[in-house]
């Protein structure tokens, strides 16, 4: 809910974010919702130029849109360059984080020192040696371990656990049963077929501003640190290996998984279920498709994606035949190249 009963009128809107408004300002907004559902105190956007036509019926008290969409609009809107990211600005404003009285729960066990505006909540545990900033949150059966550091303003929901000697930097979101700091997947192969443990003696690191999604795992490094920069957004379900490094602002999508000594760039998407192999570098400003299969290192910007279109299944499985017989078929069309030009070298 908005930290206000009656929201904030369309001029205040303006005043903190910008943008050009036509109508009312006075009109006072309490909420955000989409085109076709929104009402006369809710506001609402247009990014997608598909969805253009839903400007003529919908009932928003204002439109975020493009100065290209503002003629269409008959209703009171807002001219801004991203409405997406205005709208998200909007949508924060008029629904603020929950906010936990400061204090530990009585069922919590603490053996650190932990700021008086801090909240933990019931059945927590704080090891030794953990330092806690100042505004943070920790919820209800989370783990912080030894000597782990939670940073100013960070909140870690239900079940959450921290290992030991694991840096979180401020204003961090962590979801729940996210793990940060589990082994690494380092096994050493015997001669008889068994395998050797290999101690993962390093840590993660995770920058200023980041977003783990539910469940999400993130292993410590083997010798080396595992980093997360600043600024990522990692969705629910993903796993990042040892040693990985992610670049500041990239973000992925649910079921992402990363292998061990990956190196990524800075401002990547990664789309839902795409698959990085281990020790590759990815480039600045990748974007990486659904369901696609990384599997050598990416040295240029730009969008690629490795996942075929679905079809029906009879005609998924007819094609699928015939890219098993590419190889013959490349060698037949060389044949015929050579016998073309023998052919075109002696007329």
């Amino acid at each position: 809910m908005s930290e206000r009963a009656d929201g904030f009128s369309l001029d205040e809107i303006v005043e903190r974010f910008g943008g050009e408004l036509v109508g009312d300002g006075s009109r006072r907004i309490t909420q955000v919702a989409p085109l076709e559902r929104a009402t006369a105190d809710q506001i609402s956007f247009l990014a997608n130029p598909k969805f253009r036509q839903q400007l003529q019926g919908t009932k928003a008290g204002a439109v975020v849109l493009t100065p290209a969409a503002a003629n269409a609009c008959p209703g009171f809107h807002i001219i801004c360059a991203n409405p997406y990211a205005y709208y998200a600005r909007v949508a924060q404003l008029l629904n603020p984080p929950r906010h936990d009285e400061a204090g530990i729960h009585p069922s919590a066990v603490v053996a650190a020192n932990v700021p008086g505006d801090a909240h933990v909540g019931a059945h927590a545990f704080i090891d030794a040696e953990a330092l806690i900033g100042p505004g943070t949150v920790i919820g209800p059966g989370c783990v912080v371990g030894r000597g782990a550091i939670i940073g100013e303003g960070s909140r870690l929901h239900a079940n959450v656990t921290v290992y030991p000697g694991c840096v979180i930097g401020r204003n961090a979101i962590i979801h729940a049963g996210a793990v940060i700091g589990a082994d690494g997947f380092g096994m050493a192969r015997e001669s008889d077929g068994s395998w050797v443990k290999i101690p993962q003696i390093g840590r993660v690191l995770i920058g200023d501003n980041v977003e783990i999604g539910a469940n999400t795992t993130i292993d410590r490094g083997a010798l080396g640190d595992t980093v997360i920069e600043d600024g990522v957004k990692l969705d629910n379900l993903i796993q990042i290996g040892h040693n990985v490094r992610i670049g500041a602002h990239t973000a992925m999508a649910g079921c992402v998984g990363v292998a061990g000594s990956a190196r990524i760039g800075r401002r990547c998407t990664f789309g839902g279920a795409a698959m990085i192999l281990g020790h590759l570098t990815i480039a600045d400003d990748v974007n990486i498709s659904s369901a696609t299969l990384v599997t050598k290192s990416i040295t240029q910007p730009g969008t690629y994606t490795g996942a075929m279109p679905f079809e029906p299944h009879r005609e998924w499985m007819k094609n699928a035949a015939r890219l098993r017989h590419l190889d013959d078929m490349a060698d037949r069309i060389r044949q015929l190249e050579a016998r073309f030009a023998k052919w075109e070298s002696e007329n």
